[in-house]
């Protein structure tokens, strides 16, 4: 039985983590667009990759669990790469809180179901999450282990609570942290482990979008004043997610791991503090 990495979110930092841990391997590339999973599919079979392709809206159980049902039939489950989403330029609270919230935690659910012995996972989260003001530990503790039906139906995550996009994308963003912790216990005991990864400004089109949208301004000064003077790219994140999913990160898991150019350490400390 061939071994099979999905990657949900056929986007740049998907492919990038793929290519790295892929050889070998039957990759699965999942998207809500089709042709966004076939144009990525064309690049890696003339790679050399053996790959298919699938589409998913991780806002569905119906949806993740049939792709579960498509990449188990492939082979053995080894790796899960999820970088689907969508940022606070791109959609409403409503959506963001659906997809990257709820998304995430069906993802993280129906996979850790078949997630083989020895397999790995990450999860592609946000620099956003670090930014969020303290919450309470019984807040911490519910957006961690809350069922991922139950998740929306929380009070932080009502109307009243949430404001606008960007608070539902850092909402979101810290809860994927939590509850990758969380999982990480019930995927141990299969034998296997799942971290998250919190990009900064990496360029790929959904970080185009908000370089260019109503936040562009504070987004550029973000990259102008990070410690290290520049935005990210795709293949960086692929870096830390070969290592997190690779023989080599095997201590590794239930963990977080920043990578935002010091964007962060500068906001907390340095001349992107808010006045």
């Amino acid at each position: 039985m061939s071994e099979v990495i999905v990657v949900i979110g056929a986007g740049q930092i998907g492919q990038a983590i793929a290519r790295r841990i892929g050889a070998g391997k039957h990759v699965v590339l999942a998207d809500l667009r089709q042709e966004n999973a076939e144009a990525a599919a064309e690049v890696f079979a003339n790679a050399g990759f053996e790959v298919s392709t699938a589409t998913v809206d991780v806002s569905s159980r119906d949806s993740v669990h049939a792709l579960v049902e498509t990449v188990a039939a492939r082979g053995e489950v080894t790796g899960v790469i999820h970088a689907a989403g969508v940022s606070p330029s791109q959609a409403s609270v409503e959506t963001i809180l659906a997809v990257d919230l709820y998304g995430t935690a069906l993802v993280l659910e129906e996979f850790g179901n078949v997630i083989a012995k020895g397999g790995a996972g990450v999860v592609i989260s946000s620099q956003s999450g670090h930014r969020l003001g303290a919450l309470s530990a019984e807040e911490d503790a519910t957006l961690a282990t809350t069922p991922a039906d139950d998740l929306l139906k929380l009070p932080i995550v009502q109307v009243d609570r949430v404001t606008d996009t960007l608070q539902a994308y850092q909402l979101a963003k810290r809860a994927n942290s939590l509850r990758v912790m969380a999982e990480a216990v019930r995927w141990g005991k299969r034998g296997a482990r799942v971290n998250t990864i919190s990009p900064g400004i990496i360029i790929t089109p959904l970080a185009k979008d908000e370089l260019s949208g109503p936040r562009g301004e504070g987004y550029r000064r973000m990259v102008e004043l990070a410690p290290v003077g520049r935005a990210g790219t795709p293949d960086e994140v692929g870096t830390v997610g070969a290592l997190l999913m690779g023989a080599e990160g095997a201590f590794i898991t239930g963990s977080d791991f920043l990578m935002d150019g010091g964007v962060t350490a500068s906001y907390f400390y340095g001349e992107l503090a808010p006045r």
